[in-house]
């Protein structure tokens, strides 16, 4: 392991092996894997290809394990029944429309103009059912490839996104691309990348406001000491320091978190506990640059003009993304202040009709999520999902023989919502371990990572009796990943380490990715509808509670 004094990862990034101390005997350091290495990155065109091209190759392999056979099963998959017919008639009516019992028979036939005039109840945000229905545009309602297309586009980018942040986070080019592999191909992202429900796009919104809020980081605690300097120098008192106003970054998380909750309000979570994060950033850098008042000053001073960097704008995006139900005149609750008894009274009487129903269609979301308590036989308690007890079965169907390539009955198509095994139990297990390295040795990165996962799972158990599905989980599954390349990025090591120790972290590196990379092929039969003998799916329940 590395010591805490230590960066462990600048070394993986530049492979510029560090002088080490005389010692009285010469010690071999690195790996001839380190010094390939250097041969093939040794000019800028070859670094450039690797900065690049490394990246996209991962994005290209994501794409195609989301992508491939997108279309199958031309049927309307777990929770595509809301999504997928209230994009369509977003683009059809302007709003979310009713539809007649048993529509779903008939939508899968292609018979899609059956929705009504009548609103339909819904309990979600629009932004991410406009971003199912691009695809609706694009292709038609009756092909099942444009119903899951910008799911996986929006789960392919997310790849790209995480390689992103994790090559900042890391300032290594090696677990950027380990990151991204791993997302690649993990199970659980696949799924929710081929299906089109909500929470792939919720992920990918707040990860790109966790990569603004790590990239404000740096830009303020400069901008903090260069404004500290100039007061200093005009003779001014210092013990509060400067408000910074100018932090675009702060901003940008703001209008991304914004935009995770126009898609599910579960994106709130990660509004709430970013800025959060950036009040206690912001303490800790004006306590490294010595200020006496640094927590007032972090609250009281800064803490405000973060708050309208962050709050007013989510706030912008999360409005706009009801445009329609404004303009739409037979939304649903579109005239409910109009109705006799309904309308405010007394000192909020002067809001317009519309604004008081839309605050009403607000509480009633707020008491359905709060109250939904429908027994569903693949509810996962919030509880069990670190350990992947219950993983959401998605859909499952048995062919007959001679028919979708089943040769001999019995056969199984399956869709289930589970990551990767080792992946998984190996993130979690790096989770519990970043939890003693944050506690011991306080490094900005861990609590980071940690504060990602805190924003898309700690809220969920306060509604252990709320029905929760295991597959929510892919809000935090970037940041799970994240935590276990840092481990990884410790076991790897440097070139500057002894020979013996470079090889082992080389070794146990390549046997952890080439052990998932079998397991993805293993399960990814039950992760795209494959037909299969239902022995091999049998082979697949590991846990008794996976059937």
């Amino acid at each position: 392991m590395s010591t805490p004094n230590r960066d462990p990862f600048a070394l993986v990034v530049t492979g510029e092996p560090v002088t080490a101390e005389p010692d009285h005997e010469p010690v071999e350091r690195g790996s001839r894997l380190d010094g390939w290495a250097a041969r093939m990155l040794s000019t800028p065109r070859r670094r450039l290809a690797w900065y690049w091209g490394a990246p996209l190759l991962v994005t290209l392999l994501a794409g195609i394990l989301r992508i491939w056979n997108l279309g199958h099963p031309h049927a309307l998959v777990f929770d595509e029944t809301f999504y997928v017919k209230d994009a369509w008639t977003l683009l059809s009516n302007g709003y979310e429309s009713a539809w007649p019992e048993n529509a779903d028979e008939a939508f899968n036939r292609g018979e899609t103009s059956g929705y009504l005039d009548d609103p339909s109840y819904v309990v979600h945000p629009p932004l991410g059912k406009w971003l199912i229905a691009v695809g609706l545009a694009a292709f038609g309602a009756g092909d099942s490839f444009g119903w899951r297309i910008s799911t996986a586009i929006v789960g392919t980018v997310a790849v790209f996104v995480l390689m992103l942040v994790a090559r900042k986070l890391f300032a290594s080019t090696l677990l950027a691309v380990l990151a991204g592999f791993l997302f690649a191909i993990d199970g659980h992202a696949i799924v929710m990348s081929r299906v089109a429900v909500l929470d792939n796009s919720v992920m990918l919104f707040a990860l790109l406001g966790f990569g603004c809020v790590l990239l404000d980081r740096e830009r303020h605690e400069r901008a903090l000491g260069e404004r500290l300097a100039a007061a200093q120098a005009l003779g001014r008192d210092p013990s509060w320091g400067p408000v910074i106003w100018w932090r675009p970054w702060v901003l940008g998380a703001g209008l991304c978190f914004g935009l995770a909750s126009s898609v599910k309000w579960s994106g709130l979570y990660f509004l709430a506990a970013f800025g959060l994060y950036l009040i206690v950033v912001d303490a800790l850098a004006r306590r490294r640059l010595g200020l006496p008042l640094w927590t007032s000053a972090a609250v009281l001073k800064q803490g405000p003009a973060t708050f309208l960097l962050v709050v007013p704008p989510a706030l912008a995006v999360y409005l706009a993304s009801w445009t329609n139900w404004f303009v739409s005149d037979n939304s649903y609750y579109r005239h409910w202040a109009e109705a006799a008894g309904n309308a405010w009274t007394g000192v909020f009487s002067w809001v317009p009709p519309a604004w008081q129903s839309f605050v009403y269609y607000q509480q009633s979301i707020y008491n359905f999520h709060v109250g939904l308590k429908a027994a569903h036989p693949y509810s996962a308690d919030p509880v069990s999902w670190l350990a992947m007890t219950r993983p959401t079965s998605m859909w499952y169907a048995s062919p007959g023989t001679g028919t979708e390539g089943c040769i001999a009955e019995p056969c199984s198509q399956a869709i289930t919502s589970i990551a990767n095994p080792l992946i998984w139990w190996a993130a979690v297990t790096a989770l519990l371990y970043l939890v003693y390295r944050l506690a011991r040795y306080r490094e900005w990165r861990v609590g980071l990572i940690l504060m990602g996962t805190v924003a898309g799972y700690l809220p969920w158990l306060l509604y252990t009796e709320r029905t929760v599905f295991q597959f929510y989980t892919i809000v935090f599954l970037p940041y799970l990943l994240l935590g276990l390349v840092f481990v990884l990025g410790l076991v790897l090591g440097s070139p500057d380490d002894e020979t013996w120790r470079r090889n082992r972290g080389l070794s146990l590196t390549a046997v952890f990715v080439i052990a998932a990379t079998a397991l993805t092929v293993f399960w990814y039969p039950l992760w795209s509808a494959t037909t299969v003998p239902y022995w091999f799916w049998m082979l697949h329940s590991w846990l008794p509670t996976w059937v």
